[in-house]
């Protein structure tokens, strides 16, 4: 293989934005020139995307915008300027350009960049402060290596930035039109059977919850999709009665955003319950128990999700001292049947009893289930066995009347 090959093949690895540096950075010092840069064409202007121009910040930096009449980019894509000149002075084209003189531009090189599609969308650029005569046609085959390997690593970006969009529009679109619905499923009293509670989920109308949560986290509007859905839930409390409680999912970028403010402000706190998930990661333990410490003074009780299901939960539960632990459907799944699960079990529940929590177990699908989760000491049971999610209407239905005195 070629120096040449060997040197373009040396860039190809890593993520899109250090290749298409090392790229410009490999070139410009291979061909001794000033500045090299990889432009995009928007409108009627290019605009400077990446650039190595050690020394020559002021002259070129990523950001900079430079109308396409001022350029030779137009007139190289017409074939009116040659790709490579190694003496623009010897291009009347080039000569008359403002800019030649202005930084001045001595030798120049530059060649489109293609996306997958054949569009282009800029220019792969070098120039030089005074002309090189040396340059050739090899140095400008590279310079279209160069080029082409740019054109694979941004192809790659627009076509990633083109997906944020569409899920950024996606999730936009499911807030403002209102795409999803809210199901609330019972939590029940272990010892009477006696529902006390709901906990509240969103079900989008294609897709799974936990696709659009996430992809709307990736796209800057996790914490706008989850006050959405909490606010939409939380506007059943009027209607059920006072002996239910009504337990909505936050992460822990919802509740330090300050943002819950207004979706609580004038409900029964002592009625509501924040459920921090296990796959939620917490930076800052201090800060959340801050946050939700405001709250819990208040009357708001906390729960931790899946515990039992991994390490983070138990971090959870250590750091944030939770009213209510959540028993993950894995631990109590056939739980009747394997001694180890009714050990951890055992284990979490005497934890709970030591440190003031109440636990809930969810994912009871079974009597089995229901009869050993008794035995074991839970106090609360949630599950398909007790009552699947169901809409507001008929959650109302099957609650208590008169209201009853609320249980925790």
């Amino acid at each position: 293989m070629s120096d040449r090959h060997d040197l373009i093949a040396s860039m190809a690895v890593g993520s899109g934005d250090a290749v298409v540096n090392r790229a410009l950075k490999a070139i410009r010092a291979h061909l001794a020139m000033d500045v090299a840069y990889v432009s995009q064409f928007v409108g009627d202007n290019m605009v400077l995307r990446k650039v190595d121009a050690p020394g020559q910040e002021a002259l070129a930096k990523a950001g900079d915008v430079h109308s396409l009449n001022d350029t030779y980019c137009r007139d190289i894509l017409a074939g009116r300027l040659p790709e490579l000149m190694a003496d623009t002075a010897l291009e009347p084209v080039a000569a008359a350009k403002p800019i030649t003189q202005a930084l001045p531009i001595g030798r120049h090189m530059s060649v489109p960049i293609r996306l997958e599609d054949g569009s282009v969308y800029g220019m792969f650029c070098c120039l030089g402060f005074t002309p090189d005569p040396s340059l050739r046609e090899r140095d400008l085959q590279m310079m279209r290596a160069f080029a082409d390997l740019a054109g694979y690593e941004i192809s790659r970006e627009v076509e990633a930035e083109k997906l944020q969009n569409e899920t950024r529009s996606r999730v936009i679109t499911a807030m403002s039109e209102d795409v999803f619905d809210i199901v609330y499923q019972p939590i029940v009293d272990a010892k009477e059977g006696r529902l006390i509670g709901f906990e509240s989920l969103s079900r989008f109308r294609t897709g799974s919850p936990d696709v659009w949560f996430a992809d709307a986290a990736g796209v800057g509007l996790g914490v706008e999709l989850e006050l959405a859905a909490i606010g939409k839930a939380l506007g059943a409390l009027a209607l059920l009665p006072n002996s239910v409680y009504l337990a909505v999912n936050a992460s822990p970028d919802t509740i330090l955003s300050g943002q819950l403010n207004e979706i609580l402000a004038g409900l029964p706190l002592d009625r509501i319950v924040l459920e921090v998930t296990e796959h939620s990661t917490v930076s800052d333990y201090d800060a959340l128990s801050a946050a939700l410490n405001a709250w819990r003074a208040q009357g708001v009780r906390l729960a931790v999700d899946d515990a039992g299901a991994g390490y983070s939960s138990l971090r959870h539960i250590l750091a944030l001292q939770p009213d209510l632990i959540k028993l993950d459907m894995s631990l109590t799944r056939n739980i009747c049947l394997d001694p180890a699960r009714k050990a951890l079990a055992a284990a979490l529940i005497g934890f709970a009893r030591e440190t003031g929590s109440h636990i809930i177990a969810e994912g009871v699908e079974t009597e089995a289930e229901l009869v050993t989760l008794r035995q074991l000491g839970v106090e609360k049971l949630q599950g398909y066995f007790l009552g699947r999610p169901m809409s507001l209407a008929a959650s109302v239905r099957v609650c208590p009347t008169p209201a009853a005195t609320r249980a925790i």
